[in-house]
């Protein structure tokens, strides 16, 4: 009998700018305090890209040039390179392209993929899936998104939540049982009006007129979007876990997109989960959108023991959500 082909992680990649801007920072810019944001977000501090000409795909680079690092990789050897973003560095060529070419990865082909604060599980997803059919042996799923880019920083409703940064991993083949093992994925389109960026598309054009109107910037409805991403994050997690017969005892950790600490603590209460299994790092680096699960994965890289079950869970804009069960690979 041939054994099951699996997409396992071999190794992870991280990434975050060295600019930070704390609470206190923000408290001089709009009417704000450490306290509230705190209270409300889980917050201390953000990263910020702050160089000149420096955009998403030097962020992602340097995830993907420790990846080369610690395993040694000829850059040729990668086949592919999904960038999961919502700030590319123009609108085409794709980021991903950019990257493949800063790496080196010159027999790579490479796409970006948007899906907001859920685009990495959705770009993993699909990474797993070149694997699994044996067509690459190497993919590289990037979450990256210089967020500052599109925040308004007079806008006290976005600018609080924000950071810059940026995570990868590595996709190989496995027969031993390890690495992805299911997904359940789920958009909304209906859910567009309460977080989106409004101008700039085909639909609303750059103009001097979208400009003045600070068009450009992202726009979110706080209340709606924290009602849908609880029960969003926590159904479909619960849902995976059920669907697989899996309890909290089964789970070695829960590694949640860090929109929001009171979002993350009801995942993992739907989930039966202590809080002491729960990945958090939204105190020091913010909401880096499509960042944050790897992120977390590259900050707890060295906790994680070969055959741990992994639940990987996220909400975005638009609205997108879904989870992701990996058995650890090494």
């Amino acid at each position: 009998m041939t054994p099951t082909l699996r997409a396992a992680i071999t190794a992870v990649g991280g990434y975050v700018p060295e600019t930070k801007l704390t609470n206190f920072d923000l408290e001089k810019m709009v009417d704000t305090n450490d306290e509230w944001i705190k209270s409300r977000t889980g917050i201390s501090e953000r990263r910020i890209l702050r160089e000149p000409g420096k955009a998403s795909s030097d962020m992602a680079t340097e995830a993907i040039l420790e990846i080369i690092r610690k395993k040694n990789l000829d850059p040729l050897e990668i086949d592919c390179i999904i960038c999961a973003t919502v700030t590319p560095d123009m609108p085409f060529p794709s980021t991903a392209n950019l990257i493949g070419d800063k790496v080196g990865a010159k027999n790579a082909f490479g796409f970006d993929l948007g899906a907001a604060c859920s685009g990495f599980l959705f770009a993993l997803t699909t990474g797993a899936s070149f694997i699994e059919t044996g067509r690459y042996k190497k993919v590289i799923v990037v979450g990256v998104d210089k967020m500052s880019s599109i925040i308004d920083y007079t806008d006290r409703t976005t600018c609080i939540i924000f950071g810059d940064g940026a995570g990868a991993v590595l996709l190989e083949p496995s027969t031993d049982g390890l690495g992805f093992q299911d997904s359940i994925l789920r958009s909304d389109g209906s859910g567009a009006k309460y977080l989106y960026l409004k101008a700039g598309g085909s639909l609303k054009p750059a103009s001097i007129e979208t400009v003045m109107a600070k068009e450009h910037f992202a726009f979110q409805d706080g209340q709606p979007v924290f009602k849908f991403a609880v029960k969003g994050m926590a159904d479909v997690s619960a849902e995976l876990m059920e669907k697989h017969k899996l309890t909290g005892d089964d789970i070695a950790w829960l590694v949640p997109h860090q929109a929001n600490l009171r979002i993350i603590d009801a995942t993992a209460n739907r989930m039966g989960l202590t809080m002491e299994k729960v990945m958090i790092n939204i105190q020091k680096y913010g909401n880096t959108t499509a960042a944050t699960i790897p992120l977390c994965l590259w900050d707890w890289e060295k906790q994680l023991n070969k055959g741990d079950n992994l639940i990987l869970a996220a909400f975005g804009g638009g609205f997108t959500w879904g989870a992701s069960w990996i058995k650890w690979a090494y």
